[in-house]
């Protein structure tokens, strides 16, 4: 299956990007885009981590993040969008 939403990966190296506090990156800390990506990034580690739980290893997460993308994210986005976020 090809992802649809490979912007994530994209996106992700902003993470590292956002290490030095300048006035530019306060002000796009407090964007809601990153906001979205920080919630996103939240919920694919809880995923991570309960499906490392279960498998009774640290599955990686790379794979914690395909597998999310996959079963999880379309959904977990129409929730979000629903309740205002």
């Amino acid at each position: 299956m090809q992802l649809k939403n490979h912007d994530f990966y994209a996106t992700f190296s902003m993470s590292n990007a956002m290490k030095s506090a300048s006035p530019a990156d306060d002000l796009l800390k407090n964007s809601s885009l990153y906001r979205e990506f920080q919630a996103e990034r939240e919920e694919i580690l809880k995923h991570k981590w309960i499906e490392s739980e279960k498998a009774g290893h640290d599955i990686g997460f790379e794979r914690a993040l395909t597998d999310w993308i996959i079963k999880h994210r379309a959904n977990w986005r129409r929730t979000r969008q629903s309740a205002g976020h």
